[in-house]
């Protein structure tokens, strides 16, 4: 069994920063690709940035130049350092990975963390 925990979400006025964390804990021989996204109210899950497990790293234009994700390898840990948020940032954010087990490969999600920037 695989989990992943989100924090370092909260309450930030517009213009400030948070840094999200996931960490994935279990039965787990590696973890390929991770990844953000986020849900607005009413609105559908979307992708924020992905990096691969050799740290490439892929994000949307809303958040270029503002949002940088990260990961360590041997902590099984994927970060989002987000700056200058704005209140269109606000949402659950989600982490993904693709975990590699023993018995099989599964894509896997945490339970989400709130973020809410005001005006």
């Amino acid at each position: 069994q695989v989990q992943l925990v989100e924090s370092g979400g909260g309450l930030v006025q517009a213009g400030g920063s948070l840094t999200l964390s996931c960490v994935a804990s279990g039965s787990i021989f590696k973890i390929n690709g991770m990844g953000w996204y986020r849900q607005a109210p009413g609105k559908q899950r979307e992708l924020v940035a992905t990096i691969t497990r050799g740290g490439r790293t892929n994000d949307v234009d809303s958040v270029k130049g503002r949002f940088t994700i990260s990961r360590d390898n041997a902590k099984n840990t994927v970060y989002l350092q987000m700056n200058s948020l704005k209140p269109e940032d606000t949402a659950v954010y989600y982490c993904n990975a693709e975990v590699v087990t023993t018995w099989g490969t599964f894509g896997s999600w945490g339970q989400g963390t709130q973020v809410t920037v005001s005006s």
